[in-house]
């Protein structure tokens, strides 16, 4: 038999859309093998990464490692951003939304007890003092992913729909001093235009989470931080006569009692935690003086922007009024440190099944809202968000026995880093597939 012409014309057609949509079902397999290939890349950055950590805005060595890696992938990189921030652009072979994926770079100022061959023994300069260095948070993990990711999708380009702007952030931890930094500088400075991001995504490793998991919430998942400092004038005093002063200690002793209250008798806790903690207390020269000043610092962690507003309302009459109650003055000051780190609802209901595609669905599970912060949210304001927790715990092990993050004893399994670069990969393209083709 033989074919009419319509229908040798319409054959390149027939076969084009073949090709197409087995590529399209090509794509998953094709990104599970290239995230598998590049895990033990991805564990040695990790490795490297953590045994020369560097703190906030000095993140110097760790940028230029970044920068190196994405160049040799052909990637656009802008460097210096936010102080130390990396930014790279990968233009896809397809048209498509513009999707930002983000690490942060940044170490503490803590000494490892951990001992692993790759052991940080580094020190380096905080706020005048000399301190020990340590990547306490995982951050290490989270450039490794990404640099996986960035490899991954540099490789599958030609496949790639719209573009992919990569923000490996500086100072998450929170500059130092007075300095900017961190992810309100990175937005400040245009991360999130030329070209404008239609959604950013972020995740965090977690030590007290089994190793490959992934955990989230819709809506508000961390909470806002703000610091608090409230300065108290007495009257000094030889310490045998305290009648003839003011003691500001004791005054700020009562504060910090009461500030208490406003959590457990004051705020609507069905509705949202709050968390109000006093983290530093400074007063006195001699133990033989009644001071004159007494400072308290401390942190507020809100999850409704009505309570954040209640919450300082409150501390600040119950710190003024007990402290003329007692002969006192005090005067409190706020400062805004992160907002609600939210998770917009229609992308997370949207995304969600791509991370149970790439974790297997048994192992991606909604959780309640976290207290700790994160500046992530500073991107939201920009464009719709979604930020995951991820897990690092070793398989099997007591979650009640996980050393916390921030801490000397801190530990991250890092078998299954190629889960997160997975994740990371397929958002890209399963974001793309859900709003369609753009250019």
């Amino acid at each position: 038999m033989q074919l009419q012409p319509t229908r040798w014309l319409l054959l390149p057609v027939i076969l084009i859309l073949i090709t197409t949509v087995q590529a399209q079902q090509n794509k998953p397999a094709a990104v599970d093998q290239r995230a598998a290939a590049v895990l033990p890349k991805v564990i040695e950055w990790r490795r490297y990464l953590h045994q020369h950590p560097e703190l906030s805005n000095r993140e110097y060595q760790t940028a230029q490692y970044i920068a190196d890696h994405l160049k040799k992938l052909g990637l656009e990189v802008q460097t210096g951003i936010a102080k130390t921030g990396v930014v790279a652009i990968l233009k896809g072979g397809q048209p498509g939304p513009v999707v930002a994926l983000r690490a942060d770079m940044d170490a503490l100022p803590v000494k490892e007890r951990v001992d692993v061959p790759f052991k940080s023994t580094v020190r380096a300069e905080y706020m005048g003092d000399t301190v020990p260095v340590m990547h306490a948070c995982g951050h290490d993990s989270h450039v490794a992913m990404l640099m996986g990711a960035a490899e991954v999708l540099a490789g599958l380009k030609k496949e790639v729909p719209g573009t992919v702007k990569f923000f490996f952030q500086p100072a998450e931890e929170g500059p130092p001093g007075t300095e900017e930094g961190g992810a309100p500088l990175m937005v400040k400075e245009g991360c999130m235009d030329n070209p404008k991001v239609d959604a950013v995504f972020g995740m965090h490793i977690e030590s007290d989470i089994e190793v490959g998991n992934f955990e989230y919430k819709s809506g508000a998942f961390m909470a806002s931080s703000d610091w608090f400092t409230i300065n108290i004038k007495g009257k000094q005093s030889h310490g045998s006569q305290p009648w003839k002063g003011i003691d500001p200690i004791v005054v700020g002793t009562e504060i910090i009692n009461a500030l208490q209250t406003i959590v457990s008798r004051q705020s609507e806790l069905t509705k949202a935690p709050v968390v109000i903690t006093v983290g530093k207390f400074h007063s006195g020269v001699r133990p033989n003086i009644i001071p004159e000043d007494a400072v308290l610092q401390g942190t507020i962690r809100t999850l409704d922007s009505k309570m954040q507003k209640e919450t300082f309302a409150r501390i600040e009459k119950m710190a003024t009024t007990i402290a003329e109650a007692m002969g006192a003055k005090a005067e409190v000051i706020f400062e805004n440190k992160t907002l609600v780190t939210y998770n917009d609802p229609t992308l997370v209901k949207m995304m969600v099944p791509t991370l149970e595609r790439s974790a297997g669905k048994e192992n991606v599970r909604e959780r309640e809202w976290v207290t700790g912060s994160e500046d992530f949210s500073y991107y939201g304001e920009k464009a719709p968000s979604f930020f995951v927790y991820f897990g690092g715990m070793p398989k099997g092990a007591d979650k009640s026995k996980a050393p916390p993050h921030h801490t000397p004893d801190f530990y991250i399994d890092d078998s299954r880093l190629d889960v997160g670069v997975k994740a990371f990969c397929n958002l890209v393209f399963d974001y793309a597939k859900a709003v369609g083709s753009k250019k």
